[in-house]
């Protein structure tokens, strides 16, 4: 069809636009395209013409950003959110200025937790290294003596592993061991039940101390099971989460006590009944119990626990070994154990069982046989027993059999055997 024709005969002219691009072609046509080049425009005439790219814009510089203002933008820095003007002052300053820049780095290191596809788990010895970052820099003013180390970090560990477990846990069943001559015996409570027994015998420690006992003043201190039992029959109800504020506070006047107090106190006599042990001693042994009862209720919860630290576990086999000689003697008053072969006066040498500690802890120690007061010593050994360090302690602890003990043994067996009863039944409640 032609179009409109006015009076004149000539067609009317229309006025000639920009003229729109076709349809963009295909991804798979593109092998039969012309050669990429610049947009064209058309004008009036229907001429192409060429567009112009634009111009650059010049750069706007103005006043250099004072410092607290850089600052404030590492943050927005570290996560790539600065314009590129900000993002080149900030760079500018941080290669002058020393504190900003270790701020930038531990800022960009942060950032790196914010990927969803790395873990969120801490690193578990990252609490060791800030307590020694933390040390290094700012030492304690009133240090922890050296002999309430392991008391100190037992307690912590425990803590740590308690507050890591939920309310229903408290109350998962936990079956105590100990020996009693030589039987194995056991006793069911519950993860507040144990903390609740170490507290009542830590206050034999807390009462030599002035401090509050948890069973109140008495007219005389109780033995270790008596306080257990004080304890259990005492409570209204089944110990619950409630009891870990209580004894936590308690170590924690402890701790903080024995270290006010200087070096006299650690010969203080703390009396457990039948005998008594002094202050350095008794710490060390409630860190064992502490570690002990750490790993039963570990094995309750299914939760991971280590053994204490080598120097810490070397203290408290040497505590063991230094009571086995008196407990020797008792089980002999009692029927127990053979009757002595050689007694010689307090002080000098006599028949002695070598015990050789493997791994963790590890070392030699030369136990007395027939007199509590004799030195036990490498030239009159009979006897020689070896263990490894952890397998000992849980040997002390009650948790293993004698006769199942000592993976090697040689010399004298109703030595070896005496001994390793005698380590049984150091064991308790």
């Amino acid at each position: 069809m032609s179009g409109d024709h006015g009076g004149d005969g000539r067609e009317e002219e229309r006025p000639v636009g920009r003229r729109i691009p076709g349809p963009r072609a295909a991804p798979d046509d593109r092998e039969s395209l012309p050669p990429a080049g610049p947009p064209e425009i058309t004008g009036p005439s229907g001429s192409p013409e060429p567009l112009m790219p634009p111009k650059p814009q010049e750069p706007v510089s103005g006043p250099p950003l004072p410092h607290d203002v850089l600052q404030s933008l590492l943050g927005a820095w570290a996560l790539a959110a600065c314009s590129p003007e900000e993002t080149a002052a900030v760079e500018d300053h941080l290669t002058a200025c020393a504190p900003c820049a270790d701020e930038a780095l531990r800022l960009r290191d942060a950032v790196g937790l914010l990927h969803s596809d790395g873990t969120l788990d801490l690193d578990p010895l990252l609490r060791s290294r800030v307590l020694e970052n933390c040390l290094g820099r700012r030492p304690a003013r009133i240090p922890v003596p050296g002999w309430a180390a392991p008391y100190d970090a037992e307690t912590a560990r425990l803590d740590a592993l308690l507050r890591d477990i939920g309310d229903s846990e408290w109350h998962a069943p936990v079956r105590l061991k100990w020996f009693e001559g030589d039987e194995q015996v056991n006793r069911k409570t519950t993860v507040a039940g144990v903390i609740g027994h170490l507290m009542a015998v830590d206050g034999l420690v807390s009462r030599a101390l002035g401090l509050d006992d948890p069973l109140g003043q008495g007219d005389r201190p109780l033995a270790p099971t008596e306080r257990t039992e004080s304890y259990w029959s005492g409570a209204r109800r089944p110990p619950t989460r409630a009891v870990r504020e209580p004894w936590r506070d308690q170590n924690h006047a402890l701790i903080r006590t024995v270290s006010f107090a200087g070096r006299g106190v650690a010969e203080l006599s703390v009396p457990y009944g039948g005998f008594a042990l002094p202050l350095q001693d008794a710490l060390l042994e409630r860190a064992f119990e502490c570690w002990v009862h750490g790993d039963d209720i570990a094995d309750a919860v299914d939760y991971p626990y280590a053994p204490p630290a080598p120097a810490h576990l070397h203290e408290m086999i040497g505590l063991a070994v230094r009571l086995l000689p008196g407990v020797l003697a008792e089980r002999r008053r009692a029927g127990l154990a053979s009757p002595p072969r050689h007694l010689v006066s307090a002080g000098s040498p006599g028949r002695s069982l070598h015990l050789e500690v493997e791994g963790r802890g590890g070392g030699d120690w030369y136990i007395a046989l027939d007199s509590p007061a004799a030195l036990g010593s490498p030239s009159h050994t009979v006897a020689q027993v070896a263990l490894d360090g952890v397998e000992f302690c849980r040997l002390v602890a009650g948790h293993v059999p004698p006769v199942e003990a000592a993976a090697g043994q040689e010399g004298d067996r109703e030595a070896i055997r005496d001994v390793l009863f005698a380590a049984a039944s150091l064991s308790r409640l």
